[in-house]
């Protein structure tokens, strides 16, 4: 039986869940997330559990509530069923805006919790979208873990070096790595950035080959997937969260595709997304400079005289409003929430 060290436990998760420990709980790593349950592994192999009412109740939002990643403390409840009391704090976690959302709404909507590495993953047997990259980018940058991008199907491309080089400049000093599942290239380079013990999250959209991947890296057909088409697109696959163990190595999770990518709160994302842009603000001779017609604009000089992209410029615009757009809608929530506070104390 794999040790809770080889799941990603250690002195510092020691340490947090040192408050349990006197009430009998025993702690546990959620691997797959049910519509109402939760299998667990931990120090005495693997479990499934619910979530305590104490912990519903208690519970803020359903952020609060654990996620494929966490580390709870569980009531083995040698009576009954197990039952997750807490969840220990988050050292990282991915988040998006919750897809249900109208366009009235925000809702945070934590994806995957405590990965050291999020690979942004793309088909190489398909058009490489580089806005959806980005995109992606900016959630793995916000999460607090590090960024790979794995251009997937490699075996598909001619010159998968070169589209590597091509994309080079995307991430800054984010890695990219070509990997072929089916002929196995890359897969040593992969398996490096996630070494025992830690924790790597797969990102991307349908069909670029995750689950395929996870397979390859595991060595069995732990993962169901889909044949692809003649150009090597994939099909949606996958229907729930996995946190699964690689031989000699250490965990990956992976995930369904997103159909739609809305960013939460991702400024500081963004920047590290963009980092060539972030640095090229800071050139501007006016600190609130709007980058339009602004004398001595770092960004127009570079958009003129071709060093930045005119999509890439772009790309960031959109990302910018669409975050502008989110704070906007939080911020009229927080001053409704604060009417109604006032008013509901004027009546008392």
């Amino acid at each position: 039986m794999p040790t809770l060290e080889a799941f990603g436990w250690d002195d510092e998760w020691n340490a947090a869940f040192g408050p349990y420990r006197s009430d009998g709980l025993i702690p546990g790593r959620v691997a797959i997330q049910h519509r109402g349950a939760y299998d667990l592994v931990t120090e005495a192999g693997e479990a499934r559990a619910r979530v305590s009412g104490q912990l519903l109740h208690d519970a803020g939002s359903p952020v609060d509530l654990p996620v494929v990643g966490d580390w709870v403390a569980l009531d083995p409840a040698k009576r009954g069923s197990p039952s997750i009391r807490a969840v220990l704090p988050r050292r990282t976690k991915i988040s998006r805006r919750a897809a249900q959302d109208s366009g009235q709404t925000a809702r945070e909507q934590v994806v995957v919790a405590n990965v050291d590495v999020v690979f942004v993953v793309s088909s190489l047997g398909e058009d490489v979208n580089v806005g959806v990259l980005e995109r992606y980018l900016a959630l793995a940058w916000e999460s607090g873990a590090r960024a790979v991008i794995l251009l997937t199907k490699a075996d598909l491309e001619k010159d998968p070096d070169g589209v590597v080089s091509d994309l080079a400049a995307l991430g800054g000093e984010v890695p990219l790595v070509a990997v072929s599942a089916r002929t196995g290239f890359g897969l040593d380079e992969v398996r490096a950035h996630v070494a025992s013990g830690k924790t790597g999250g797969l990102l991307g959209p349908s069909g670029a080959g995750k689950s395929t991947l996870v397979n390859a890296l595991v060595g069995e057909e732990l993962m169901e997937t889909q044949p692809t088409d003649e150009r090597g697109a994939g099909r949606h696959t996958t229907t729930r969260r996995q946190l699964v163990s690689i031989p000699g190595g250490g965990l990956l999770i992976d995930n369904p595709g997103m159909r739609e990518v809305h960013l939460w709160l991702a400024e500081e994302g963004l920047e590290d997304a963009f980092p060539e842009i972030a640095e090229l603000e800071a050139g501007c001779r006016f600190s609130d400079c709007r980058h339009a017609t602004e004398p001595g604009c770092a960004i127009q000089a570079a958009l003129a005289d071709g060093t930045l992209a005119r999509e890439r410029w772009q790309s960031y615009e959109a990302l910018r409003r669409e975050l502008a757009e989110l704070d906007e809608k939080l911020a009229r929530r927080g001053r409704s929430r604060s009417r109604r506070g006032r008013s509901s104390a004027g009546g008392s």
